[in-house]
């Protein structure tokens, strides 16, 4: 176990979004999944990055994002200028090797790798409204999502295109999902209706793609609008490092050995600074208690990372941007079930 402490040592200001040590292994921006109720947005994070963002039992026999679903993709382009666009942008899961050849027929390029991202699949149900806030907290851009074979604009569409303009999200890329359901005449119809609901809004002049999920149709065309419409936000790598949790974990199954139990788990994006396995961390505002007349108390939560993961991926350092896991020594009954959440955790000063 020692092994796996030893704090790594790594020079914060060598490191930039797009470090190919970085960005190989690690997703260096967020990108929100937004819009109403049974849209696509889970279809197209899949149709995207391979992962099946829906999980828990209760999700499967609803069939709606309940919890926040994560997924993490690689962009690759051909380096060839013979290629033709957007076939040349592709997405494949964040263990696909650096530089995989390219998959159109008869060429013979090499795929170089442009983007890490990590999506955040937020629900679209009314009352999961308070999940949604909690994920656009991290995003750095959103996919809105509006099936063409409904009326425009559903109740959510309006709500979560509402909650992101607060956030300040500039940037956005709209998704007319669904067109397999459509006649052309209706998704032209419908497409005018999308310019009409977000004249004045955050969204507006942003690219509309149509596209369908399921089909996996026009993915190629969201990739590329990613990598061009999409800038990497500039990022503090060498300031105190914080990080704002959005989901937290106990990974022990029921009836493991003591020695076999495993701290709990923190998951969520890095705002500023670099996190690396060994740091002594405290998470704030911690334990809550109430004395007896009222008044609130808090309690840092003290600990140190002995893992940190990034999907498949596991990493000595992780830098802001994207979605990473922190394995910790805290007790796992403080994290189970999402009890961190909203809570940051950051290294200790000094230490």
């Amino acid at each position: 176990m020692a092994g796996v402490e030893e704090r790594v040592s790594v020079d914060p200001s060598t490191l930039n979004p797009l470090s190919p040590e970085v960005i190989s292994r690690q997703a260096t921006i967020n990108i929100g999944t937004i819009g109403h109720v049974a849209h696509g947005k889970s279809t197209v994070v899949k149709a995207i990055s391979g992962v099946q963002t829906v999980r828990f039992k209760n999700e499967l026999e609803r069939n709606i994002t309940i919890k926040l679903g994560y997924a993490n993709a690689k962009i690759y382009k051909c380096e060839r200028e013979d290629c033709p666009r957007p076939g040349c942008y592709k997405s494949y899961r964040s263990d696909k090797e650096e530089n995989p050849a390219c998959e159109r027929p008869g060429c013979t390029g090499k795929m170089k790798l442009l983007r890490h991202v990590s999506f955040v699949d937020c629900p679209g149900h009314d009352i999961l409204m308070a999940t949604m806030l909690n994920g656009a907290a991290v995003m750095d851009a959103a996919l809105l999502l509006i099936a063409g074979n409904e009326s425009c604009p559903q109740p959510q569409t309006s709500e979560h295109l509402a909650a992101i303009e607060i956030m300040k999200l500039k940037h956005i890329i709209i998704l007319q999902n669904k067109v397999d359901l459509c006649k052309e005449s209706a998704c032209e119809e419908h497409y005018r209706s999308i310019l009409d609901f977000v004249k004045g809004t955050v969204a507006d002049g942003a690219p509309i793609v149509p596209i369908s999920a399921q089909l996996k149709y026009n993915v190629d065309a969201i990739n590329e609008y990613i990598v061009k419409k999409i800038p990497i936000p500039v990022r503090d790598f060498t300031s105190d490092p914080r990080l704002i949790v959005i989901r937290s974990f106990d990974v022990n199954k029921p009836g493991a050995e003591v020695d076999e139990l495993k701290g709990g788990v923190a998951g969520g994006s890095i705002l500023r600074g670099v996190l690396k396995v060994g740091d002594e961390i405290e998470v704030r505002p911690g334990i809550l208690t109430k004395d007896n007349e009222g008044q609130i108390h808090c309690r840092p939560i003290f600990s140190r990372i002995v893992t940190l993961f990034a999907e498949h991926n596991d990493l000595k350092f992780a830098v802001p941007g994207g979605l990473i896991g922190v394995g910790t020594k805290i007790d796992p009954t403080l994290c189970r079930a999402d009890r961190l959440v909203g809570q940051v955790l950051g290294a200790i000063v000094g230490c």
